[in-house]
């Protein structure tokens, strides 16, 4: 099969079992993308990897805490000796915590920010040399519609997620010119494990889908192309943008 966009790229995912990650992943593997999976589940990973190989693709799998800067030397070092190249980062783990600023535990707010904040700058510190090697490279880094505007809660993971923003940005501009092209993607409400449960109780009726011009959640199959867009050559002269995939949401 030719003309896939992806063809022979290395890619590597973190978070890879959540239900963006998976999506993403599959996607990747279907546009001839060779994969290295990350995700602090086992098992998952495991299953995620044989669906992902029963299609045909390459496939690599790695246990990683992306707040562990000592794994992410790890899993990069894997990557330089199998692949020697890095063409695209996809940091996607990520943790959500729903608690205001009053109600925000301390040891909660600090993994809140290891995870989501402190892990994406450390995946790309730790990647770097590999993206500069591939010489046509792209990162893309989770935010969120919270990484833009405010809602009143998840104090901790709204303060990851704008951070993640501008960490971006400013990547972007350090990296422009050495082959390393940064964006953020942002969705909106999409139905994943993260917050099935609260969709399952409040189902229409849950605030930010109300607040939605389409009326619903997204789908994690919704949001895996914009990734793919940002990954591969058709967003060559993309850096430093936010894409949004929110139905709306954030348009009033």
């Amino acid at each position: 099969m030719t003309g896939r966009r992806l063809e022979g790229k290395v890619a590597l995912i973190t978070g890879a079992t959540g239900g963006i990650g998976a999506a993403t992943a599959e996607l990747f593997a279907r546009e001839g993308a060779r994969l290295v999976i990350t995700d602090v589940a086992r098992e998952p990973l495991r299953k995620l990897a044989r669906r992902v190989e029963a299609g045909g693709a390459e496939v690599t799998t790695a246990l990683l805490d992306v707040s562990s800067a000592r794994e992410w030397e790890e899993v990069t070092a894997l990557v330089r000796d199998r692949f020697g190249v890095l063409d695209v980062l996809v940091n996607l783990a990520g943790i959500l915590d729903w608690p205001g600023i009053e109600d925000t535990r301390e040891e909660v707010w600090d993994r809140v920010i290891d995870v989501n904040q402190k892990g994406t700058w450390l995946g790309m510190r730790a990647a770097m040399p590999l993206l500069r090697a591939s010489g046509n490279a792209s990162v893309i880094n989770t935010s969120s519609v919270l990484g833009l505007v405010g809602s009143g809660a998840a104090a901790a993971y709204q303060a990851s997620k704008g951070a993640v923003r501008l960490l971006s940005k400013t990547a972007a501009v350090e990296y422009a010119r050495q082959g390393v092209r940064v964006n953020s993607i942002h969705p909106g409400v999409i139905a994943t494990p993260m917050i099935q449960d609260l969709l399952d109780e409040q189902g229409d009726r849950q605030p930010d889908i109300r607040r939605t011009p389409m009326r619903r959640a997204g789908r994690a199959d919704e949001v895996a192309p914009a990734i793919l867009f940002l990954a591969g050559d058709d967003s060559s002269f993309v850096t430093g943008s936010e894409l949004v995939v929110d139905g709306g949401l954030t348009a009033h």
